[in-house]
C-alpha cells in the first residue's frame, strides 16, 4: 500500500506486519532497489520503503542532507506512530539514516549501513563533484553508464545486462537537479565528529568490490561508533541486495531480529 506521511512530503510504501522497519534507497536507485528483500522481510517486520526526497512523489527539499534527513526523520515518527524503529539505509540511503539518528536521538533502535560511511576519502569526494559537473554538463545520460559502473561489481556488470538496463533506465527517470544536489551534499559531508554520540546498535554491511563507498569507509565508521561491527560481504559490490538478495538477507536479518 502506497500512503503518504509527514504531510504529504513523503510517499513511501508499506507492507507486512510485525515491528516497524525503514528500508532506505541508494542514491542511483529507487526504492525498488529492495525489491528481491522486501517480500522476505515483510514477512517479519512492517516495512515502509520511502521514496526520499526529490524521488517518486516525494518532492525535494532545501537544506542539503540535513534538510533530507529531517524530512525522513518526521516520515518515520509518523509511519511509526512511537513504536522502536529498525532503520536499515544503502549507499546514500545509508547517509541519511546516520544523519537522521544523529540528529535526531531515540528515532530508531538498531542500524545497517549497507554500503556507506561517516565520510569520503578527497578521490571519493572528486568523484562526486565530478559527477555533479557531467550532470550539470550533459544531463543524466552523460553520467550514465559511470554511475552504473558504480552500483555494480565488473564481472556481475557484464553477466547481468537486463538487470543493469533496468537500473540505468530508473536512473535516468531522476531528478537531474536532485543528483547534483546530492553529489554536492556528499562531497563535502563529514559525519565524523558525531559518531561518538551514536549509543545504538550499528551493523555496517558492505560489498568487498564497492568501488563507491569502499571497505575503508564501513571499517572507519564502525572505528568510530561506541557499538557497531562489520559484516563484509565478498564478491558483492555496492548495492548486495539487489546483486545476492539471500547472502544480503542472511548478514542484516539477525540483527534486526535482535
Amino acid at each position: 500500500m502506497d500512503r503518504m506521511f509527514a504531510d504529504g512530503t513523503v510517499e513511501a510504501h508499506v507492507t507486512g506486519e510485525g515491528p516497524p522497519l525503514v528500508l532506505l534507497h541508494s542514491l542511483l536507485a529507487d526504492r525498488s532497489s529492495f525489491d528481491r528483500v522486501a517480500g522476505s522481510l515483510a514477512d517479519r517486520f512492517q516495512v515502509m520503503l520511502p521514496a526520499l526526497p526529490g524521488f517518486g512523489r516525494s518532492p525535494a527539499v532545501e537544506g542539503g542532507l540535513t534538510g533530507v534527513a529531517d524530512r525522513v526523520a518526521a516520515a518515520i515518527r509518523d509511519f511509526a506512530n512511537g513504536q522502536p524503529v529498525r532503520l536499515l539505509g544503502n549507499g546514500y540511503g545509508g547517509f541519511v539514516a546516520l544523519q537522521a539518528v544523529i540528529r535526531h536521538p531515540g528515532l530508531a533502535e538498531r542500524l545497517v549501513l549497507a554500503d556507506a560511511g561517516a565520510a569520503f576519502s578527497e578521490p571519493g569526494r572528486e568523484a562526486f563533484r565530478g559527477m555533479a559537473r557531467g550532470a550539470a554538463a550533459k544531463g543524466l545520460e552523460g553520467i550514465a553508464d559511470i554511475a552504473m559502473r558504480r552500483l555494480f561489481a565488473a564481472d556481475f556488470y557484464a553477466a547481468n545486462p537486463d538487470l543493469v538496463a533496468e537500473r540505468r533506465r530508473i536512473f535516468l527517470d531522476s531528478d537531474p537537479a536532485v543528483i547534483i544536489a546530492a553529489c554536492d551534499a556528499l562531497a563535502s559531508l563529514d559525519l565524523r565528529p558525531a559518531l561518538a554520540d551514536v549509543g545504538i546498535p550499528v551493523l555496517a554491511v558492505v560489498g568487498e568490490q564497492d568501488e563507491a563507498t569502499p571497505l575503508p569507509m564501513s571499517r572507519e565508521v564502525v572505528a568510530g561508533l561506541p557499538n557497531a561491527t562489520l559484516t563484509i560481504l565478498e564478491g558483492l559490490a555496492h548495492v548486495p541486495q539487489l546483486q545476492a538478495p539471500e547472502r544480503f538477507l542472511d548478514a542484516v536479518m539477525p540483527f534486526l531480529m535482535g
